[in-house]
Formats: C-alpha cells, structure tokens, sequence
C-alpha cells in the first residue's frame, strides 16, 4: 500500500496512462507546442490523481465548460470572465510582464475591449454622454530613462456610473471609450468618467461559480488603459482609486498598489484645466506612465 492509501498497482497503472498520453504527442514538429502539450497532461492527470476526482464531479465540470461555452458571444467572454475569476488571467500577465526597473505594472485585459474606438485629440472627451462625474486625466508616457516617449497609442475604456460598458447594450451605442496619442513631450490628456465599481456579468455559470464559493462578482473601481509604441512592450493596465474598499477584494485579482492613485474631486464652479465648463463637480488624477523596451526575438522573454 502507498503511503497516501492508495496500492501501488492502482498508482502505477494511474503512471502509466500518463505516461502513455504524454508519448502520444512524441511526434509534435512544433516543439513548443509538444512541450506545452506534454505539461498540460502532466498537470490535469495531476489533479484527477490528487482531488481523486470522481465521475459525477467530471460530469459536472463538462457541463459547467459546456454553459460557459454556450453563453460566451462576441461581446460576452465568459471563458475569459472564468480565467480572469481563477487568477489564471493575472497570473499569465504576471509571467509575460516581467518587472523591469520602473516601468508601469500591467494587469488583467477583461473583456470588453473594442478594437475601433473613436480617435480623440488630446483633451478630447471619452465619456460619450454617459452618466457619470466627470474627470480629467492626464499624464505623460515615458520610458525607464525618463526619456518622453511621443506618438504613442494610448487607448483607453470604462464603465458608466451604472457598471456598465457600452457593449452590454444592444442598441449600438458607444462612450466611455477612446484613442489618443501622446504629444512631443510625451504627454496625454483627456476628460472620462470617475471610475465606480462594478459586478463582473454574474448571471451564467461564472456568476454560479462565484456564489458556490462565496465570493463576490464586484471589480474595484478602475480605469483601462491600453498604451503601445514602437520599440516598447505594450501596457495594459488599470488605474483604480485610493479608498476604495474594493481594492482588498477585486473578484479577478487585478489590483496592484502601483497602479491606486489619489483623484480629486473639485467642486462646482472650480476652474479646470482646460476651461471647459462643467455642470456640476468633476474629478481629476494624474497618471504617468513607463514603458519597458520591447522583447528581444531568441531571448527567452527577457527585455533589452
């Protein structure tokens, strides 16, 4: 008998079909892919071994995979809002991400990027008449020598007041999101929305995961950024809000202490910084930005 209880015949026939499996895939051309391949069976025939998963329980999981599957549409991710709920999304950030020097932390992407948001000139508005205090934002994009970096693409997205992004509606409608780039002194500016938490979507099968654990589906209050220029790594990021309560127990593990800044709030009549007239209080934070050099083709990941 195995120390864990089990007979040594069961372990070693449990062994050897892992052991049969990881060959199967012997004959990969793609190295990289064999590797990947090779692991991923080490590791799940791992967790059946050691959870001794039963057939009830693998049943249940294929139908679980099989909703989240279901459910998912061009503009609902759910196998994403399943990685980001695990760690799995921050984790693989963390792996690609490595810190180097200052340059700005990154962290999860989520799921409701659009690829062709409006082009706005610096101090343009975002927020597309969404509801919501409005906020000016501004900053520069520099890299780890402190060198301003010019033209670089900044994108950037949020939610309402409501939590809600303007693809979860189904009327085409489209704020709280835009593109910009940054000026010969590497700076940015624009006017959005105060960031406001919000629920992660909660009524599929991640929602029913959530509450199975007892955990909460609500993100702290943030900001996306996207920022790309040639010869750098691209950033994705958030920037959250200092006081948040939140911060402690975002449901996809996206904060960072680096990325909570202090915002503003100014109150109505209070000049802003580019004269615009604003109906009632607005905020304001300031958020620089460090870009690490691109990665090096043959290097294993490392950066210049």
């Amino acid at each position: 008998m195995a120390a864990d209880g089990i007979a040594s015949e069961q372990t070693a026939r449990e062994e050897a079909l892992t052991a049969q499996v990881v060959a199967s895939f012997s004959g990969t051309e793609d190295a990289r892919l064999r590797f990947v391949l090779e692991r991923l069976v080490e590791h799940l025939h791992g967790f059946v071994r050691d959870v001794r998963l039963t057939e009830a329980e693998w049943n249940a999981a294929i139908a679980f995979l099989t909703r989240v599957g279901d459910i998912t549409t061009p503009v609902r991710q759910e196998f994403v809002l399943l990685s980001d709920v695990l760690g799995i999304s921050m984790q693989t950030v963390a792996v690609n991400n490595e810190a180097y020097r200052d340059a700005t932390e990154a962290t999860v992407f989520g799921p409701f990027f659009v690829g062709d948001a409006p082009r706005i000139e610096n101090g343009g508005d975002i927020g597309g008449g969404a509801a919501g205090e409005p906020a000016w934002v501004e900053g520069t994009v520099r890299d780890v020598d402190g060198r301003p970096v010019q033209n670089a693409r900044i994108e950037v997205w949020e939610a309402d007041e409501e939590g809600m992004y303007d693809v979860q509606h189904d009327d085409g409608r489209v704020y709280g999101r835009a593109q910009l780039s940054s000026d010969a002194d590497g700076g940015y500016r624009f006017w959005g929305l105060f960031p406001t938490p919000y629920p992660i979507p909660f009524d599929g099968p991640v929602g029913d995961l959530l509450r199975a654990a007892g955990r909460s589906p609500w993100r702290a209050s943030h900001l996306h950024f996207m920022v790309s220029a040639e010869g750098y790594r691209t950033l994705v990021t958030h920037i959250f809000v200092r006081g948040d309560e939140l911060l402690e127990r975002d449901s996809v593990f996206g904060v960072k202490e680096s990325l909570v800044h202090d915002w503003v709030h100014h109150p109505a009549g209070a000049p802003t910084p580019d004269g615009r007239e604003v109906d009632g209080g607005w905020a304001s934070t300031r958020f620089d930005i460090v870009l690490a050099p691109a990665r090096v083709a043959g290097d294993g990941g490392a950066v210049a």
